[in-house]
């Protein structure tokens, strides 16, 4: 799932698309597999892209059928779809779900110089920089490599229809992102120099990401794509491996999953004694958010998380910290820089559980 920088073409908004419809007529792109949300009839670009049949005699076809946590079975009906409707490229337009679902069906059709444009309308996941996807199979978390997209298009225009809730829940999944790619056993120079920016441009323009101004949609578009090239490269910790299971059973969003677990991990890290490189990326880590300390830096992010009144997770629901223990997958512990058995993950799920 790692590497070098992804290589891939940045297409330029503005001008009524014409990046856009450049970099259709170059690719030869002449019946364009469109996967999206039902949220996209909201957006501008949704005209410009039902005219493209009128305008240069390109097809859209929309595929909308998966789910928030998309299953197997929407990634396999999208591409028999493709396939069946004769396509030439594949565009994916919405959040994390709508790529990850677009990146699997380009795989799933098995042709690798499909064009694959990844347009996102949220500024979290960074799905459009990475070469790994996510997606369920029988409600089991399953990861999916070497499918980054050739393209993806940058427009901020598209977060201005965004709830409250969603920009509180992506604006943690890139501060998240940032801040477990920069302490990742598999950092790097380059890695942990997105990291930083990530960090330091969530915080910057949280205010106005929050209050839906056009330079902090921008600018949180820019760093949720800075904390996506940095995952490429260091991927995330035990942080993301925990919150899988949260998001499914408490029905919570997936930043807003992973705010919580690292919030109990940030300070559980700190308890250690630390390889050095590590250490060194705490106090860059503190450094990005204008903290003396990693200490300091973990109680500043609880403070946030806090600030931002997310809803509580239900006490109504029957769950214990043994049974989330259980669900994390150990492989993906192991890119975390302290050890964390059974009882470990009990006691952070009971925080987390309890906060």
């Amino acid at each position: 799932m790692g590497g070098a920088e992804p290589m891939q073409e940045l297409i330029v908004p503005g001008n009524a698309y014409a990046g856009l419809d450049a970099y259709l007529e170059r690719h030869q792109i002449t019946r364009l597999f469109l996967v999206c949300g039902n949220s996209i009839a909201q957006l501008p670009l949704w005209d410009h892209l039902t005219a493209l049949e009128q305008r240069r005699n390109i097809r859209i076809f929309r595929f909308s059928d998966f789910h928030p946590n998309p299953d197997l079975s929407s990634v396999q009906l999208g591409a028999a779809q493709y396939i069946a409707r004769a396509c030439s490229g594949i565009a994916a337009v919405g959040g994390g779900s709508a790529i990850d679902v677009a990146k699997c069906i380009w795989r799933e059709i098995g042709t690798p110089d499909t064009p694959l444009l990844a347009i996102p309308t949220t500024a979290g996941s960074g799905s459009e920089a990475t070469s790994f996807a996510v997606i369920y199979k029988n409600g089991v978390k399953q990861s999916v490599g070497n499918c980054l997209p050739n393209a993806a298009m940058l427009d901020p225009t598209l977060l201005r229809t965004l709830p409250l809730y969603q920009r509180k829940a992506t604006l943690l999944d890139a501060l998240c992102h940032g801040i477990e790619s920069c302490w990742s056993m598999h950092t790097t120079p380059e890695s942990r120099a997105y990291s930083v920016r990530a960090i330091r441009q969530v915080l910057e323009h949280a205010e106005g990401y929050l209050t839906n101004q056009d330079a902090g949609n921008a600018g949180m578009l820019q760093a949720a794509n800075l904390a996506g090239k940095a995952i490429h490269i260091a991927k995330t910790t035990a942080a993301h491996a925990m919150c899988y299971r949260l998001t499914t059973l408490f029905g919570i969003a997936h930043g807003h999953a992973a705010a919580l677990c690292l919030s109990a991990l940030f300070p559980e890290l700190l308890r250690h004694s630390l390889p050095e490189q590590t250490s060194a990326a705490l106090r860059e880590i503190a450094a990005a958010m204008d903290c003396p300390n990693g200490t300091t830096a973990a109680q500043k992010f609880a403070s946030f998380l806090q600030a931002l009144h997310l809803p509580g997770l239900s006490r109504e629901i029957p769950i214990t910290p043994k049974v989330l223990a259980a669900s994390v997958d150990p492989d993906r512990l192991a890119n975390t820089p302290i050890p964390l058995g059974t009882t470990d993950l009990c006691r952070l799920y009971e925080q987390i559980l309890h906060a």
